[in-house]
């Protein structure tokens, strides 16, 4: 079966709006692709109309299912193209037409346009006429991305480094039974005696390191109550510490009379009480912008705080201060005026560091603003 140019222009078109309604992902380049098919420059088998079948369905379709789809497309714009306009496509095996007799008056031939065309086929037509007469756009396609982007949350500290810190604070002390063995000893105890009587045991090492947290909530700690959040957790998990060595307590700018159990500041309890639990061996570590985040000097909140420092120095001298705004931010401020009167660190991963340190009774340089 051939086709002629108009008709293969319009069968192309039809064939081309209905894949575009399939979802095929054709645009103009495609749709020019297939006209050059059936042009005149065209080779003599592109005008046969299986050959126009395979070279579309190779040029427009890229997967198995979108060539299955392509044949039922392929055979509603066919019917559509032969209903709408004259017989154009021709069949090599038509018969030729009997010999009129000359004696009757021949009869005209019947023609469709005789007769109005069926209501399903008019509704057909109409919607390819008026697609035909709107421009093509190619459609939009984003530009792929290799490696899919990955949400994850900043910290100035990960939270396997706090781990890894907390595991640092230890205060080793000896106790229980002498259960365990002194090589050492035991080999030293051999080499006076000239023979080997008796093992030499010694008690087991134990962390007896007590760590109080401190923690500034709300205010303007809001935006980073994820982070201490970990902190607290952390501390309380992965330090390796046991549950009741460990004391986390929440307050709201400045460590007043009262302090709190829980983030939420409801369950309160005296700051006088938490410190007589304390003694000189207890490592306390603060949690504050020290008010860096707003950049404020306040004068009440520096007195509150020296009052808060001068009850702590008669407890412990193992505290410190960890700022989690950095260092840039604090001159001007009260955190500038703070970092002056307690070792203040900012957070990152040396200044977690050095902060712990400093909790273990270690001599640390803090940060200057």
């Amino acid at each position: 079966m051939r086709v002629n140019r108009t008709d293969g222009q319009r069968l192309v078109l039809e064939t081309f709006l209905r894949l575009r309604k399939s979802g095929f992902n054709l645009g103009m380049d495609e749709y020019l692709a297939g006209l050059a098919l059936v042009s005149d420059q065209a080779l003599p088998f592109a005008h046969n109309l299986n050959a126009l079948k395979r070279s579309l369905k190779s040029l427009w379709c890229t997967s198995p299912s979108e060539q299955k789809q392509f044949d039922p497309d392929w055979d509603k714009a066919l019917a559509i193209v032969q209903m709408a306009g004259p017989a154009t496509v021709e069949t090599k095996e038509s018969l030729p037409l009997p010999p009129q007799l000359p004696l009757e008056p021949p009869s005209p031939p019947p023609t469709r346009f005789d007769q109005p065309p069926p209501k399903a086929i008019a509704e057909t037509t109409t919607p390819a006429l008026d697609a035909a007469a709107q421009p093509v756009r190619a459609p939009f396609t984003p530009a792929e991305i290799e490696r899919p982007v990955e949400l994850q949350s900043y910290w100035p500290v990960s939270r396997r480094f706090m781990s890894y810190s907390w595991r640092y604070l230890r205060r080793t002390v000896e106790a229980g039974p002498a259960d365990l063995l002194d090589v050492e000893a035991t080999v030293q105890q051999t080499a006076q005696r000239g023979f080997y009587l008796e093992p030499v045991l010694r008690q087991r090492d134990h962390n007896q390191a007590q760590l109080v947290l401190l923690i500034d909530q709300n205010g303007s700690m809001m935006p980073l109550h994820q982070f201490t959040r970990e902190v607290a957790d952390t501390a309380l998990q992965a330090s390796g510490l046991p549950a009741g060595q460990v004391a986390v307590y929440y307050f709201q700018n400045v460590p007043a009379d009262y302090i709190y159990h829980d983030v939420f500041l409801t369950q309160s309890v005296e700051l006088k009480a938490v410190l007589a639990t304390c003694d000189g061996d207890t490592s306390v570590l603060v949690v504050s912008d020290a008010g860096a985040a707003r950049g404020y000097r306040r004068l009440d909140r520096i007195r509150a705080t020296v009052r808060f420092l001068t009850q702590l120095r008669r407890t412990t001298q193992l505290f410190a201060w960890l700022n989690p705004i950095p260092v840039e931010r604090w001159p001007g401020n009260s955190a500038e005026m703070i970092a002056n009167l307690v070792p203040m660190f900012q957070m990152d991963n040396d200044g977690l560091s050095n902060a712990i340190d400093v909790v273990r009774g270690l001599l640390v340089q803090p940060t200057q603003p």
